[in-house]
């Protein structure tokens, strides 16, 4: 395919782990955007911290991408919250209009600024979406929503700064739109001939395994923890 222009890059954003809501816990979501060229590396953006590494970060999951799209949306459901008057409410580290979801398919390769990345996975909200928008459920909301972002991994280095294109290079599972990922995981989720065709993708490690069990023990796995986080803390 011809490399197609998608989208341009509003904003691009970096944070530093700090502590959190919660005893024990540490965040970088909360994100500022940057002014001038960033450099992008093998695990995501120059400055970018993750609190937790455990789930965050790491070569498949080195940049966080969020449609400001959705931010009308979510100001309708939940109302006019001050995290959505500006990029970055999601921990995203790009933020663009004009692609979405549905609009990116698993292993599309993308030029970010000067560098190449891979959709890899799309993103699993956790408690910590809650917690910053004072939203109980937030983090399920998200997941329920498809209003999720995805994540990139780095094919090769480069750089990148708001204003730059957002550039479509290949499209090599056209059949697979995130979507179609995210109902599979949540929804239609012990469809196995879903399953079976999706075992055949470049998945992530994490998410053939949740396939594969699935497929073995004929039942979906408990997102609670995720969900919910650990206990909150009580003091002031």
């Amino acid at each position: 395919m011809s490399a197609q222009v998608i989208a341009r890059i509003e904003a691009v954003l970096t944070g530093t782990a700090l502590p959190y809501t919660r005893a024990g816990s540490r965040s970088a979501i909360a994100k500022q955007p940057r002014q001038g060229p960033v450099t992008v590396g093998p695990e995501g953006l120059e400055g970018d911290e993750q609190g937790d590494r455990r789930v965050h970060g790491g070569p498949d999951k080195a940049i966080h991408h969020y449609a400001r799209d959705h931010y009308a949306a979510w100001a309708a459901e939940i109302g006019a919250h001050p995290l959505l008057g500006q990029p970055g409410a999601f921990g995203e580290n790009i933020s663009t209009t004009g692609v979405t979801e549905a609009d990116i398919c698993l292993g599309d390769r993308l030029r970010l600024g000067t560098a190449v990345v891979e959709m890899a996975q799309g993103r699993q909200p956790c408690w910590k979406l809650s917690d910053r928008f004072g939203v109980p459920d937030m983090a399920r909301r998200v997941q329920d929503s498809g209003r999720s972002g995805w994540y990139y991994r780095v094919i090769e280095t480069g750089q990148v700064q708001a204003g730059d294109d957002l550039v479509l290079l290949e499209r090599p599972h056209a059949d697979w739109p995130l979507p179609r990922l995210m109902d599979l995981l949540y929804r239609r989720t012990l469809d196995q001939d879903e399953l079976r065709a999706a075992l055949t993708l470049p998945l992530v490690p994490s998410w053939q395994r949740t396939f594969e069990r699935r497929l073995e023990q004929g039942q979906t796995e408990s997102w609670e923890s995720r969900l919910q986080g650990p206990q909150a803390s009580t003091g002031a």
